[in-house]
């Protein structure tokens, strides 16, 4: 039986334990989660939501016991959980990336001590990451580096979900956390480029001219077929002409070493779709390679390995380091070819948006980090500096 009382109703169970239940302010009546032993305590429980409705901090019951599990569940949500479960599945990452996320996470976020892929992602503080830093192996620090980037990056995730207030992941500013400057890679003057060219086997003397001119990634380069060739203005586009002109060459596609095979996939990010203009004293050599090496038919690959199929990047980068021996640049790698093409877009006067364009760069930072000066483009530098002294002296 109901007994009615000031606010709220008290009913008596069969049970003999009590339900107290009330209208709410949106007019709806509700019932206390659990029942009471003593009728005292079902009153008790009334008198509380009273007050609550009084002091206009009121959501109804069921509310606060799904806020009340929610924040359970996240305090007790791991770094480990929050990554495999929250975080990765809303990237869109190429398989190689995924790969490296995992190898990062395995051997240094859950494999460090201490181990931050098995706390609660909430209790983590600056200490905690400071702690795990400092137990990384400091021999390594290009691995060291792209572990906490990483971490910082899942942190960003967590607070843009808004299951932290603040990114922990963060070192004392005295902290040097990047290890490797762009100035680690020098690019290749034109004469090194030339003789590296001359120096690889035949078959490959074009991969390298069309890397260092046109700044291509491996996986682009190694993934080119005569499809992607524009060397005709009539082959272009109709609706391309007015921004496209031959020689240029279309960039829609890259290739990855996965198990088992090779795997092909559109360019790292959006911006790497794009077509490069050749520079005209490549075309005449890159028409005798179509002739000469290149694979049959319209999407035979420009570089294909010896017994077909695509060319294996560490069996390009050993015959590239021994022919740029011949260059007097003997621990040179195939990436210097697209720290070259930067370089040379910019010593041609080529603007950062240019650059950009050109070797497809996302964002500003990507271009200068590639951008070097050339050996030689200081002395050009202070002729034309010279040349507007001479101006003003007239």
């Amino acid at each position: 039986m109901a007994k009615r009382r000031g606010f709220g109703k008290l009913r008596r169970l069969p049970s003999k334990r009590w339900q107290a239940s009330y209208i709410g302010a949106d007019q709806e009546r509700h019932v206390a989660p659990v029942t009471f032993t003593a009728e005292g305590d079902a009153e008790s429980w009334l008198n509380e939501e009273r007050k609550l409705l009084e002091s206009g901090d009121w959501t109804s019951p069921a509310a606060r016991e799904a806020a009340r599990q929610a924040q359970n569940e996240r305090d007790s949500l791991t770094l480990d959980d929050f990554v495999s479960r929250l975080w990765l599945p809303t990237l869109d990452l190429r398989p190689a990336t995924s790969r490296d996320y995992e190898s990062l996470m395995k051997n240094h976020i859950r494999g460090e001590r201490p181990k931050l892929g098995d706390l609660p992602l909430a209790s983590i503080t600056r200490a905690d990451v400071r702690a795990w830093w400092a137990s990384m192996d400091a021999s390594k620090p290009r691995a060291r580096s792209k572990a906490f980037q990483l971490l910082h990056n899942i942190m960003n995730g967590a607070v843009d979900l808004e299951l932290l207030d603040v990114n922990p992941a963060v070192l004392p500013s005295r902290t040097k956390v990047r290890t490797k400057r762009a100035t680690d890679v020098e690019p290749f003057t034109v004469e090194q480029l030339q003789t590296t060219a001359d120096a690889m086997p035949p078959r490959l003397r074009m991969a390298v001219l069309l890397g260092g001119w046109c700044g291509l990634r491996y996986g682009e380069l190694s993934e080119l077929r005569r499809s992607d060739l524009y060397l005709d203005q009539v082959k272009v586009p109709a609706e391309l002409r007015k921004k496209v002109t031959a020689p240029a060459l279309h960039v829609s596609r890259g290739v990855i070493k996965v198990k088992g095979g090779y795997e092909v996939g559109p360019p790292k990010t959006a911006a790497g779709v794009r077509w490069v203009h050749l520079p005209a004293h490549l075309v005449p050599d890159l028409k005798e390679h179509l002739k000469l090496h290149a694979a049959f038919g319209r999407d035979g690959l420009l570089f294909p390995a010896p017994n077909g199929g695509h060319l294996h990047a560490n069996s390009f980068a050993r015959l590239f380091t021994k022919a740029a021996t011949a260059a007097d640049r003997p621990k040179a790698t195939p990436h210097v070819l697209r720290y070259t093409g930067v370089s040379l877009t910019h010593a041609a006067g080529g603007t950062i948006a240019d650059n950009m364009k050109r070797h497809g760069h996302a964002t500003p930072a990507m271009s200068l980090h590639y951008a070097h000066s050339m050996e030689g483009a200081d002395a050009d530098v202070a002729q034309k500096l010279a040349k507007l002294g001479e101006g003003k002296k007239k």
